[in-house]
């Protein structure tokens, strides 16, 4: 152990790379299930195969590699299983648009099992970029248990799921309305649609009565889909149309009669109170027309452009060239009554981005009511928590409103249905393999469904399915149920609701036990990042220059539970400068020529062995590993980081440090206190290094090392996490609670001095006289104790105590006593006076300014009364220091 063998500065880079080939060479990340130990796992959120490492990706693994390490040096097995997801709709509309740029084809001139090699071929070549871009922030994921929800065994358990739940009736396939997008062509689910307020219109138009005797007038947004208009409803209790029910009208552009009928849905107060129903084209619609017995035209192809169903003259073009020609029609006709102008939120789909359009089509569904049921027990009843809890009522509500989930998606890439067609009778077969034949005509010639399953669909069993079910094996048994998930609220529904209902549904536990929701992370002006905005930092630029260390650290800094996170890259700074001060703190300690030893614990140590700072940073330290512990255990994590920042720093490097420099740099031998407060340094610097891995795992095990804590051989990872003392040993070593207040009171006399050496201009490191009056005898045994140290930390030449000595004095007062500084020779007493004399006429002035603009009567009864109020607390802020100049300028008068 050697100050010359540590840099000058913190290099990360070559720390880094150094670490982690070490740790994942020596099979530290790897979880054996017959440890024998208390299982602690943790599955990650797969990130989709096509992704890039972005700031929330940071913020959402570090969270999780701090629990993983936390528990890792508290004893635990821990397994943390890493993996991505397929991302059907992601991932093939990268590999079609690449296809179309190169080659100008399209996956159809392929066909499905040539575009699917393609695929394949793209995943190999540049999917999981995002998996080994989280190895440059530290992550200690068991890379020997990475998933993908393609490989053979999550499918197996797709597969499974699907005939399990289909034979039970949970399953489905029926003709619905579903939300549609028209760019990739597929099914959506309720969850994969993101809402945009948009400024549209309200169409008014007029829809005559068969019998010639008149019109009624529906208010609509889509004029595009009246073609598929097969009624016009009214609310049964408006009686502006209680005579009318029953009627029939002509719908214009068509010629089909359409009744008007009555229905609850309709709410009388909006437009005209008569709304057109499109039961093809509208989810509450359908709900109309599977009431009233309506025919249900759709008038659609699947790229949204209009088809047959809607008349010769709108075929063919897009649904809002189609809504423009309407328009036009129904003006040129005479049955536009007006148009509004009209904010609403439209749906959108959130992978094609493209206004979605609801569609009736046959489709595959979960019945979801008997699933959440016990899900949402679960939560309920405490077998999970969420943090923060206030998600709690979120789930709730959306558990207790669930509607079924439409499954099926019109893609090529992902886990196709396990389902056949008859070719002859139309039978559906649902079974792990084609069936020879029709089991209920004998044909023997079948068709797989090509649809795929929702993306979701295999991520909802991640928990269980990375483990091997449905195969009983010893990492399934041992691992499942996971403990913690770290994910974000964006999710909740689509993601955590599921696993928590297949977890119970198929594994007959919870899938974890806590869930940790994780902010959303916004640029410096507030705003939600994205590429867009060009706001979104690249996380491996801020690694190449600030640290993976410095980033986690300051992510972890800046995310208060339950709030969005302000991010810019210069807050890095934080999380460098943290990581260079401990760098220092180490290279200081390496000047001592104290070897390393008995830093583990300081047992045979009493406190007539100590000084009073070793004590109170005993003390000290004994508390923060209280409160770091419980801060991991709570998912505190911001608060934990905030609290060993402010230790390390403004405690242990600002105070303690400072107070050994004597000792530490003499260059006489050192004495047995002198050794015994190296031994108290290791012991903290060991203890907070431990407590400081979870964050900052890197630059951590490197001053381990350097220390000499662990041979080359080990790290810190295998490293115990620090346990409290209990009151006796603390009693033993005289580290007591008013030890610590009698220590803390000594520093702020310390600090003190230094405002007043501010306050006269004396350079802190030029030495000083002090004369220190103690407030009590306690006060003068305690500080009599140390002098060395209290001198040390003071830069005093001279430091005795008594009573306030004859001539000019700087005064400086705290609870434990009270400092004079004779100023003679330190300063220029004339100068002095004159700086003073003219801060006093300023300060005199500024007073009487603002005295005369209170006392004008005028000024106090028309300006805001804050800001009177601020004028007025600025006339007690200056008086305040008017009297600490005068008192100064007494001082130097009376010398």
């Amino acid at each position: 152990m050697n100050e010359q063998t540590l840099a000058k500065a913190y290099i990360p880079a070559e720390v880094e790379k150094k670490w982690y080939a070490a740790w994942e060479q020596r099979g530290y990340f790897h979880a054996d299930c017959s440890s024998g130990k208390t299982p602690y796992t943790i599955v990650i959120p797969p990130p989709n195969v096509t992704g890039m490492l972005t700031l929330g990706h940071v913020l959402n693994n570090t969270l999780q590699d701090i629990l993983i390490r936390f528990e890792k040096m508290r004893g635990r097995e821990v397994c943390w299983v890493p993996g991505t997801d397929h991302a059907g709709i992601a991932t093939q509309a990268k590999v079609e648009a690449q296809l179309k740029k190169e080659q100008n084809l399209s996956r159809h001139d392929l066909g499905r099992d040539k575009f699917l090699e393609q695929v394949w071929s793209w995943k190999e070549k540049y999917g999981g970029t995002i998996i080994r871009q989280l190895r440059t922030i530290g992550t200690a994921c068991d890379w020997q248990r990475e998933r993908f929800t393609l490989d053979p065994g999550l499918s197996a358990a797709v597969q499974e799921v699907f005939i399990s739940l289909y034979h039970k009736g949970l399953i489905y396939k029926g003709h619905r309305i579903i939300n549609w997008c028209p760019k990739s062509c597929t099914a959506l689910s309720d969850e994969e649609v993101f809402y945009k307020e948009e400024k549209g219109h309200l169409w008014y138009f007029r829809y005559p009565y068969s019998d010639g005797s008149g019109y009624v007038v529906v208010a609509t947004t889509r004029p595009e889909t009246m073609m598929g208009d097969t009624a016009v409803a009214v609310n049964p209790n408006d009686p502006r149309y209680r005579d009318k029910i029953g009627q029939t009208l002509t719908l214009p552009l068509v010629g089909r009669i359409i009744p008007l009928l009555a229905d609850d849905y309709v709410d009388q107060n909006f437009g005209t109170g008569a709304v057109k129903i499109t039961p093809a084209h509208d989810p509450n619609d359908y709900e109309v027309g599977l009431r009233h017995n309506l025919e249900m035209p759709n008038l659609m192809h699947d790229d949204a452009s209009m088809n047959d169903a809607a008349g010769a003259d709108f075929a063919g073009l897009d649904r809002y060239q189609a809504r423009k020609l309407v328009v036009e029609k129904m003006t040129a006709l005479g049955l536009l009554e007006k148009i509004e102008d009209h904010i609403h939120q439209v749906g959108y789909s959130e992978r094609g981005n493209v206004a979605i359009e609801p569609r009736l089509s046959k489709q595959w569904f979960v019945k979801m009511q008997p699933l959440a049921e016990p899900a949402l027990t679960a939560v309920n009843d405490g077998r999970i928590s969420f943090h923060p809890e206030r998600w709690v009522k979120t789930y709730r509500h959306w558990m207790e409103n669930i509607k079924d989930w439409c499954i099926s998606r019109q893609l090529w890439w992902g886990h196709r249905i396990p389902a056949y067609y008859c070719d002859k009778c139309g039978k559906i077969h649902v079974a792990a393999e084609m069936p020879p034949q029709c089991c209920q005509c004998g044909h023997p010639a079948l068709t797989q469904d090509k649809d795929v399953l929702d993306t979701w669909f295999s991520s909802w069993l991640w928990p269980f399915s990375v483990f091997g079910w449905p195969e009983k094996n010893p990492d399934l048994e041992h691992f499942y149920p996971t403990q913690s998930l770290v994910t974000g609220p964006d999710i909740i529904f689509f993601w955590v609701a599921r696993m928590i209902m297949a977890g119970l549904e198929f594994m007959g536990e919870v899938p974890f036990k806590d869930v940790y929701f994780t902010s959303i992370i916004r640029d410096d002006q507030g705003r939600k990042m994205s590429k867009s905005l060009n706001n979104s930092p690249d996380p491996i630029d801020v690694v190449n220059t600030y640290g993976a260390d410095a980033l986690r650290f300051t992510i972890a800094y800046i995310a208060p539970v339950g709030q969005d996170i302000r991010y810019s890259n210069e807050k890095c700074e934080i999380g460098r400068n943290f990581a260079n001060k401990i760098w220092n703190a180490v290279r200081f300690r390496l000047r001592c020529s104290a070897a390393v030893s008995n830093w583990q614990d300081l047992h045979g140590l009493t406190a007539a062995d100590l000084r009073p700072d070793d004590q109170w940073i005993i003390a000290r330290t004994n508390q923060v590993v209280q409160q770091i512990t419980t801060a991991l255990e709570k998912f505190s994590f911001n608060e934990a980081v905030k609290i060993l920042y402010d230790f390390v720093w403004s405690e242990f490097c600002d105070w303690y440090l400072e107070s050994c420099k004597a000792l530490f740099t003499s260059e006489a031998e050192l004495d047995r206190q002198a050794l015994n407060t190296v031994r108290v340094f290791d012991c903290c610097l060991s203890t907070f290094l431990r407590l400081l891995h979870p964050f900052m795992p890197f630059v951590t095990d490197e001053l381990y090392h350097q220390m000499g804590f662990v041979s080359e051989e080990q790290s810190i990872m295998l490293a115990d996490w620090p346990v409290a003392c209990d009151s006796r040993q603390l009693t033993q070593l005289g580290a007591d609670d008013s030890l610590v207040a009698l220590t803390t009171d000594k520093f702020e006399l310390i600090r003190a001095v230094r405002n007043l050496r501010a306050n006269y201009q004396i350079s802190s490191s030029r030495p000083i006289s002090v004369i220190v009056s103690p407030a009590s005898e306690t006060a003068r045994e305690f500080l009599l104790r140390d002098q060395s140290s209290l001198q040390s930390l003071l830069v005093a030449d001279h430091l005795s105590f008594g009573d306030k000595p004859a001539g000019a004095c700087g005064v400086a007062v705290s609870n434990l006593a009270t400092a004079y500084v004779p100023l003679a020779g330190m300063i220029d007493f004339a100068a002095e006076l004159a700086r003073l004399h003219k801060q006093e006429d300023e300060a005199v002035k500024y007073i009487e300014s603002v005295q005369r603009k209170l006392a004008n009567a005028n000024f106090v009864a028309r300006a805001p009364e804050d800001v009177v109020n601020k004028e007025r607390e600025r006339i007690a802020e200056f008086s305040e220091k008017l009297s600490r100049i005068r008192t100064q300028i007494e001082v130097f008068t009376q010398a």
